[in-house]
């Protein structure tokens, strides 16, 4: 498999270097983490003319790094280092959650000396440090809490669709179609057809679902199990734990309550499973707080859940799009747009909704997902929002069909799927 080289992702790690922070590379598990610094960043270091005896490679996870598994030691082994006050030292450390034993994590003691190494760090002037982690022991974001204000975060999630078909070999149908199928985890690309099912059904068995029970001290995850299938179903959907809850108890599972399912989609947020797009009233200017979209941060994965037997282009296509939103930086709302209109003589106000706002400084695109627009009535119902939206913002539907790019009467912009994810600037076409 050739190597994939996700640009945006590492000129996000170039552009934090000697900022004087630690930086904390999060995501979900498998993603890339590790290949992203110990890899296409540590060839970056190395092709900037920066020596090997300047960059501290340690892979805690590594047999053979066990006794720096111990904070004094791993701060003693990167003093020794890094001891030329003259030079600029990389201090790359991957899977930090290895240097806390779980007993050592309800205890705290541990817990406090690792931060202490790290704290250390960021006093020195010439030390920048890098690292990633994330399973049961220590999530990203706890890293994150215990620097407040002292990390820099670069969120990794699975390949783009831009990174996955150059990579996959097929064309671009055949790389969609297997895109929405079996998602973007980088090595699922090496793997023969037969064995991409098994390896994202043990992704989530093995390693998922046993990282968030034993983080959580969830004894029976079956509940967390449903769940997440319930989820997994209703991409797309606006949902809330209690309407989750009034479903599980409609089927006989009464122990699962909208408190408990509201934890446990925190859960999953915190492992990036899973994503919120919250509600956010266009003309009103305000959030509305419930009910919610959530999207999965792969499709592979969420397909899994599903034994792949709900294969529903629309709403894999819309939650591939917003997939794409984050992955380019911004941060994505629904749009929710009231109106005045009249039905069966009577005057009445509608929410329309507009599948996403999406938001970057001082940016902003509405974009509506439909597979196609073959006629007027269609075209009419997937603007109707959109058009009603009073400002000039950019108005985009994304269409899989293969229709060049053109403009309607009412401004509205219709792209087809692939020149929107291909093309980094397809939102200003």
């Amino acid at each position: 498999m050739n190597i994939i080289g996700r640009p945006i992702y590492l000129n996000r790690l170039i552009s934090k270097m000697d900022n004087g922070m630690i930086k904390v590379i999060t995501g979900i598990r498998r993603c890339g983490k590790s290949f992203l610094l110990f890899e296409l960043f540590y060839n970056y270091l190395l092709e900037q003319g920066i020596s090997e005896d300047r960059i501290i490679r340690i892979a805690l996870d590594d047999v053979e790094n066990e006794a720096l598994l111990d904070p004094h030691h791993l701060s003693e082994y990167i003093s020794d280092h890094t001891q030329d006050s003259s030079k600029n030292y990389y201090v790359l450390l991957d899977e930090i959650q290895f240097a806390i034993t779980r007993d050592e994590l309800k205890n705290k003691d541990t817990y406090v000396r690792l931060n202490g190494v790290l704290n250390g760090l960021l006093r020195r002037k010439n030390v920048d440090v890098y690292v990633t982690g994330s399973n049961s022991k220590l999530l990203s974001t706890d890293v994150m809490t215990e620097f407040r204000g002292r990390g820099d975060k670069i969120h990794i999630a699975p390949l783009a669709f831009s990174e996955y078909y150059p990579a996959h070999g097929g064309t671009k149908d055949e790389a969609w179609n297997d895109y929405l199928m079996y998602g973007g985890m980088p090595f699922i690309l090496s793997l023969p057809e037969e064995e991409k099912v098994n390896y994202l059904s043990a992704l989530h068995s093995e390693i998922y679902i046993k990282d968030i029970s034993e983080r959580y001290g969830i004894s029976n995850s079956s509940g967390i199990k449903d769940l997440q299938k319930v989820l997994a179903s209703s991409v797309g959907s606006l949902t809330n734990p209690q309407k989750i809850s009034d479903t599980f108890k409609s089927s006989g599972m009464k122990g699962v309550s909208a408190p408990t399912i509201k934890d446990y989609i925190g859960y999953m947020q915190d492992a990036h499973l899973i994503q919120k797009a919250e509600r956010y009233d266009v003309k009103g200017r305000k959030y509305i707080s419930t009910p919610a979209k959530y999207y999965y941060s792969d499709l592979g994965l969420r397909n899994s859940l599903l034994g792949f037997r709900q294969f529903e282009k629309t709403h894999l296509m819309e939650n591939a799009i917003y997939n794409e939103l984050i992955y380019r930086g911004f941060s994505v709302d629904v749009g929710v747009v009231e109106i005045n209109t009249i039905e069966n003589g009577k005057k009445i106000r509608k929410q329309l909704e507009i599948d996403f706002v999406a938001n970057l400084g001082s940016r902003r695109y509405y974009i509506q997902s439909a597979l196609a627009v073959p006629d007027k009535m269609k075209m009419e119902q997937e603007q109707a929002s959109m058009v009603n939206v009073p400002d000039s913002f950019k108005k985009i539907i994304v269409v899989e069909s293969g229709t060049p790019l053109w403009r309607n009467e009412q401004g509205v912009t219709i792209m087809n799927v692939y020149d929107f994810l291909l093309d980094k600037d397809s939102l200003d076409r």
